[in-house]
């Protein structure tokens, strides 16, 4: 329940980015399935909801300068290396829950990479320059992030370099 309007804007954000995800996922399955358009119906709601999701994010006032982002983006993403998964990973290893270990572990290593990427963004841009790489990698199973070349095997969940995606 909303107490304010701010609050009521984060709980908005909060259902819409959560909206957007699982209808991405779900479009996913869809597909998979073999029904094309219901994929398509799931993957234009998720981008609708991402709409909502980014206006809410406005309106809010998360958005900043690239300094401000850079930080902000930077916080959360050691908030969840140093606190949240470890946490999350604890958790998961007394209820033995493997796979969740697993994607905590995934997600809090690549968190860390995030927030060192962050850190070098952040200091070319208070320099009044851009972040200087060539091509940004994704891993397509951990979202870990390498800078300009793919390791022969990721170092957080071990897939092949080769999977990695060209970020645009």
């Amino acid at each position: 329940m909303c107490m304010n309007t701010q609050d009521c804007i984060d709980g908005a954000f909060s259902g819409e980015s959560q909206a957007n995800r699982k209808y991405k996922s779900y479009a996913e399955a869809a597909a998979d399935e073999g029904y094309d358009h219901v994929a398509k119906l799931f993957r234009a709601t998720s981008a609708a909801e991402e709409i909502h999701a980014r206006r809410l994010l406005r309106v809010g006032g998360y958005i900043g300068s690239t300094v401000a982002n850079l930080e902000a983006g930077r916080e959360g993403e050691l908030h969840e290396t140093n606190q949240m998964y470890p946490e999350f990973v604890s958790i998961a290893e007394k209820e033995d829950r493997q796979d969740a270990v697993i994607t905590f572990t995934h997600a809090m290593k690549a968190e860390a990479v995030h927030a060192e990427l962050y850190r070098k963004a952040l200091e070319a841009v208070k320099a009044g320059k851009d972040f200087n790489v060539k091509t940004i990698y994704l891993c397509p199973v951990c979202g870990n992030v390498e800078i300009d070349k793919t390791p022969a095997n990721c170092p957080i969940c071990g897939i092949p370099g080769a999977s990695f995606k060209v970020v645009e």
